[in-house]
């Protein structure tokens, strides 16, 4: 599954087809010869998936560039999936002929945009970057919204008598334990990462991988948000001054890319093809719906005044795919056994399947349309890391220059560098250039110094500006 599904990925570039698309393919294909129906297994592989996956865009995530669009996105990641679930819920209960709560568990499930989904389709898309963050952030913490009301309404049709008080409080239980766990676990993840010293860089990505899994398990355990406290601490963990940098972030990106494969086949294998035949009609209207009516409303309400142009909400809109997690969240009804969960999850299915199709294989030429795309993207053209096969306590830091940094139109050889620090290489406009004693540090140059980890702190006095060297979460090295 992991080799088709890789080469299928390479299919998806060429033919501009979201690669989940294909994934869901090949587990429809497997259907025809394995016999899968197990809702609980497929949903806790689903949620071991998303964990990776969410941690990972956590920590791709500049909080530099979120902290702008933290308004819009916190309002579109809550607002927003309300409204969506309230009015595609309306819709479905007559285009569904089932009972009003049903009904709104049906908008509950289709009202979050997926982070698989959108980070996958936006990650090598040169968008506008305030919308492209936008999206990223809304799709990376509006899932809890729906997880919440995802069980809220399934509870409520298992018992009618629960207290709406009841769900209130645990709602902004949830959310605000979710956040507060996420934090904790990620300054927790940050200090160990740094200060235990492991016999090989290898077991670093694991450590962070390990930490995810009990960010998410210890605040599910207390009944909070383990979706929203695993993205934010990935989110403080990709943000830090972190040791063995480069290494995690490749673990986990690839590891992400292998638990997108197996998720989408996993919940592919799930479906019964010949079932979705029985609910064409109304998953065509319903997608349509939520596509071109619930979707738009939700997101212009939820933007007013929030300096977002006609053609921003157009895109804005356009771009909330729907992946992973509406599947996941309908083998909940599966698995409490409820009357009409079968047709819930075919139709969420159909859904899901039209907006990933529709929508992800044109946002490309959407962006162009409205002059939203920005020109290709620019990409690192170097990198540089040491690579220890053993016990080492030295490391390689990657230092932008600034303007107000003291080293700026320097010579390497008046900067105050202790004798076992090393500049081994600069680069400049894509240019590797080897320093020397009279090398001049440039703006814009980038920096790989090797440096022992106890001199981490002296050589941000050198290089960074004081600001830089204050708020640690805003440095921009790697190692």
């Amino acid at each position: 599954m992991l080799i088709v599904g890789i080469i299928t990925t390479r299919f998806s570039a060429r033919l501009g087809v979201p690669s989940l698309i294909l994934y869901v393919a090949v587990g429809m294909f497997l259907n025809n010869f394995i016999y899968f129906d197990n809702a609980s297994l497929a949903q806790l592989g689903a949620m071991m998936a998303l964990i990776v996956i969410l941690f990972e865009g956590g920590m791709q995530t500049r909080w530099d560039q979120v902290h702008p669009v933290l308004l819009p996105s916190i309002s579109l990641a809550t607002v927003g999936v309300l409204l969506t679930s309230l009015s595609i819920g309306i819709f479905a209960k007559f285009v569904l002929d089932v009972t009003w709560l049903e009904g709104l568990l049906f908008g509950a499930i289709v009202g979050s945009t997926d982070a698989a989904a959108v980070f996958a389709v936006l990650g090598d898309k040169n968008i506008k970057p305030r919308l492209k963050t936008t999206l990223e952030a809304e799709s990376g913490s509006n899932d809890p919204m729906a997880v919440f009301l995802t069980i809220s309404f399934i509870q409520l049709i298992q018992m009618p008598d629960m207290s709406v008080l009841g769900v209130l409080f645990s709602f902004f239980w949830q959310m605000g334990f979710g956040v507060a766990m996420g934090i904790l676990m990620g300054k927790l993840a940050v200090w160990s990462i740094n200060k235990i010293n492991f016999d090989s860089s290898g077991l670093y990505p694991i450590l962070a991988l390990g930490f995810a899994i009990f960010t998410y398990g210890s605040t599910a355990l207390l009944q909070g948000s383990g979706i929203l406290a695993v993205y934010v601490a990935g989110l403080w963990v990709g943000n830090a001054d972190l040791t063995f940098r480069q290494p995690i972030l490749r673990f986990h990106e690839g590891f992400a890319w292998m638990s997108q494969i197996l998720l989408f086949i996993l919940l592919g294998l799930l479906v019964f093809p010949r079932e979705l035949l029985h609910i064409t009609w109304q998953g065509i209207i319903i997608s349509a719906l939520l596509i071109f009516v619930a979707r738009p409303v939700a997101v212009y309400i939820s933007t007013l005044k929030m300096g977002y142009s006609f053609k921003d909400k157009i895109f804005i809109s356009w771009s909330g795919l729907r992946g992973a997690v509406p599947i996941v969240l309908a083998t909940y009804p599966l698995v409490a056994g409820l009357e009409n969960s079968n047709l819930i999850f075919n139709v969420v299915f159909f859904v899901v399947l039209t907006s990933a199709l529709i929508q992800g294989s044109t946002i490309p030429y959407l962006a162009n349309l409205l002059g939203l795309s920005v020109g290709e993207k620019v990409t690192p053209t170097h990198s540089l890391e040491l690579v220890s096969m053993g016990k080492t306590n030295t490391e390689i830091m990657e230092i932008l220059i600034k303007e107000e940094s003291s080293a700026l139109d320097q010579e390497v050889q008046n900067l105050e560098l202790p004798k076992d620090v090393l500049i081994a290489a600069i680069i400049r406009d894509d240019r590797v250039v080897t320093p020397y004693g009279g090398t001049k540090i440039l703006l814009g140059d980038i920096l790989y110094v090797m440096v022992p980890k106890a001199k981490r702190e002296s050589i941000k006095k050198v290089f960074l500006p004081k600001k830089d060297r204050q708020k640690n979460r805003r440095i921009p090295v790697t190692n």
